[in-house]
């Protein structure tokens, strides 16, 4: 059975069997062919069509156009991994169809800034984060200080100091006076002090 034995309206004009291939409802992807019994009076099964599909292209699927009338060729990157060249982001290619705007097969890198072909330093973003890890590093060294100096002090204030424990605070007060000297905003060259044993 061929074309020639539906009408116009596509019903078969009399019963017999014929060779349809067959799409998926959601991507109109061409998804094989079968043999089906087409009784006079019906129409072909859902998603089914007449015409032999374009032969198979590599990096394409074959699909049915928008309009159901014809076989075109669509661009396949499913399994693709591709990278926002806005967020960096991960991108794993779900469906068919053009890669997505803003996205390229180039692996983002930290502080990487995308310039229209490729990943770049960026350099004030670097700078940034080397100025922010060092101001949190100085805060963490303060605090460690702050507690070291804290007990001794105690101990001072209390007249119950051991010998050393007044050495020691004098040594912890001025590491941290130096440690307050430093200008984080000068990261990376940013020279720290030794802490006290």
């Amino acid at each position: 059975m061929t074309i020639e034995f539906f009408d116009k309206d596509g019903y078969a004009i009399e019963s017999g069997i014929v060779t349809v291939y067959n799409i998926s409802s959601e991507t109109r992807e061409y998804i094989g062919k079968t043999e089906e019994f087409i009784t006079v009076g019906t129409g072909l099964p859902a998603h089914a069509y007449l015409d032999e599909p374009l032969k198979a292209k590599n990096g394409f699927a074959v699909c049915r156009t928008k309009d159901f009338d014809s076989w075109e060729y669509v661009a396949d990157h499913r399994g693709e991994t591709r990278y926002s060249t806005i967020t960096k982001h991960e991108i794993m290619i779900k469906e068919l169809g053009e890669y997505p705007q803003d996205s390229t097969n180039l692996i983002p890198f930290e502080f990487g800034k995308w310039n229209g072909t490729t990943w770049i330093v960026d350099e004030s973003e670097k700078s940034a984060a080397t100025i922010q890890s060092a101001a949190l590093k100085k805060a963490e060294l303060k605090s460690i200080a702050d507690s070291e100096i804290s007990w001794r002090q105690d101990a001072v204030d209390g007249g119950y100091a051991e010998p050393e424990e007044i050495v020691d605070i004098a040594t912890w007060k001025k590491y941290r006076v130096l440690l307050m000297r430093i200008d984080t905003s000068k990261a990376p060259n940013v020279e720290w002090p030794v802490a006290p044993e």
